[in-house]
């Protein structure tokens, strides 16, 4: 059993509206990765891991948010994105400066997401 399903009819809205907002977002800003936006160019440069890092991370982005808009896979997505603004939030606080908040943002509502779409047998009690 899914805790989806016993979600009350405002609550899987509420749900799906942060799934289309968190996948918009992602899109946009893996998209943005992907095609060598130059600000984006510039802060993998800060990072200091190469531009492979900025593929990597934009395809990271792309796929999460995909995932997300899949009914059976959003968990994945969701989850997925969550560790990845982890790394971004961390990745501002220790490495590159900056303001970390955005960050923090999107890890904490796709946390909630996945949260809200966890499989039950992840955290089912042992017999």
């Amino acid at each position: 059993m899914n805790p989806s399903t016993t979600l009350s009819t405002m609550q899987r809205r509420i749900v799906w509206g942060v799934r289309i907002l968190l996948a918009l977002a992602f899109t946009a800003a893996g998209a943005a990765k992907l095609a060598g936006a130059p600000d984006m160019v510039q802060l993998f440069d800060a990072v200091g891991f190469g531009q492979w890092f900025r593929y990597v991370t934009g395809a990271i982005e792309v796929l999460g948010a995909v995932l997300l808009i899949i009914p059976s896979k959003g968990f994945y997505g969701a989850a997925l994105l969550t560790a990845t603004m982890i790394g971004g939030t961390a990745t501002h606080l220790f490495l590159i400066g900056g303001n970390p908040v955005p960050a923090i943002v999107l890890a904490l509502l796709s946390a909630f997401v996945a949260w809200r779409l966890q499989p039950v047998r992840l955290f089912a009690p042992a017999h």
